[in-house]
């Protein structure tokens, strides 16, 4: 008999035709699955934190799929931030990464020394499996995924109620996530059989666009990096059981469009999910060490692009002025790392590391 498991589908932000119409065709075929809940919500990233989209998935207390047009990374720590959270299931429905690649980041540095804020954060006993709709075109693929997970797991919905003074949901509402039963039929032999005309569960919210950083605390070191560079009040500390937490506590003061804190995090932590940069936006192509490297940048290439940490500034200094305050350049909240750069006098090692990077190769 296939385990029951919710299925949520996180709709894009645009109206495009395509992308629309891979939505539905997915949440058609999923429909008539077995033992698939499916639930339609808005574009996850800009639901908002006491409305009825993140209320709907608070309620689901087991197990559950996000098909979404996020990274999965992006997803997960979108999720977190509105607390549900979970541990990371493996999807294998991802972006094709060249052996090439792979090799590199397997070879990438790593700080095992570095306590991690996750380290000390409680997560729930249930799966969470992150899927990105633009990984394929293909309905049968998200179909033949969600399949293969519901083999794994066994889920199961229990009731919501008002959180933080909002309205709770309707008594409809309520029945179809309690009660997902409603919605299928056991046949004889105890399988799970779906009705011929079956709508799936859609939470309506308006939903519009927003911008704001996710923290990806698997990587974060609570340095506060982040804190002491951005100068808009997005960050603030969480002092909860006595232990001083980095969090988004103000996300909609954030200037839309500027990703300068992600640019300065030394763990690359800070995650925009909207952002055009797949490293930015959350892509798995980010070691956790740092960047992916750029093997043309080792063989003379001239690079294009400012460093990370001089576009940082300059953003900064373009979204103070069009907030009507003074640019401040490098003079506030320049990162600790730049600061306590070690002092010595070069060794040997020091100078012929030197030697091969003056080398015209």
């Amino acid at each position: 008999m296939p385990k029951r498991l919710t299925v949520v589908v996180s709709q894009g932000q645009s109206n495009n035709p395509a992308k629309r119409k891979l939505e539905e065709d997915i949440v058609a075929s999923l429909l008539f699955e077995p033992g698939i809940e499916v639930t339609i919500v808005p574009h996850l990233y800009d639901l908002k934190p006491d409305g009825p989209g993140i209320m709907g998935l608070q309620a689901i207390t087991t197990d559950f799929v996000v098909i979404s047009w996020l990274y999965e990374r992006a997803t997960r720590w979108t999720l977190d931030r509105n607390n549900i959270r979970g541990k990371e299931g493996t999807t294998l429905l991802v972006h094709e990464t060249d052996e090439d690649e792979d090799d590199l980041l397997d070879d990438e540095p790593t700080d095992e020394d570095k306590l991690r804020v996750i380290d000390n954060r409680p997560v729930p006993n249930r799966l969470i499996y992150s899927i990105d709709l633009r990984v394929s075109n293909k309905v049968e693929d998200y179909v033949e995924e969600v399949k293969r997970i519901q083999k794994e797991i066994s889920t199961q919905v229990v009731e919501l109620g008002g959180l933080n003074g909002t309205p709770s949901p309707t008594p409809q509402q309520l029945e179809r996530i309690a009660n997902p039963t409603n919605d299928t039929a056991l046949k004889e032999g105890g399988e799970l059989e779906k009705p011929e005309a079956i709508e799936p569960f859609r939470i309506e919210e308006d939903a519009t666009r927003r911008w704001y950083p996710v923290i990806d605390y698997s990587r974060c070191t609570n340095c506060m990096e982040c804190i002491d560079f951005c100068l808009f009040g997005v960050y603030g500390v969480d002092g909860v059981d006595g232990v001083e937490t980095i969090l988004v506590e103000m996300p909609d003061n954030c200037r839309k469009g500027c990703p300068a804190c992600s640019r300065v995090c030394p763990e690359n932590a800070i995650i925009f999910p909207q952002h055009k940069t797949p490293t930015i936006a959350g892509s798995d192509e980010v070691a956790a060490g740092g960047l992916k490297i750029d093997l043309s940048q080792l063989f003379g290439k001239p690079k294009e692009d400012e460093k990370s940490l001089d576009t940082a500034v300059r953003e900064r200094d373009e979204q103070l002025l069009l907030a009507g305050r003074d640019t401040v350049g490098e003079a506030v909240g320049m990162p600790k790392r730049q600061a306590e750069k070690d002092s010595r006098d070069k060794d040997e090692l020091d100078n012929l590391i030197d030697a091969i990077d003056d080398l015209d190769i």
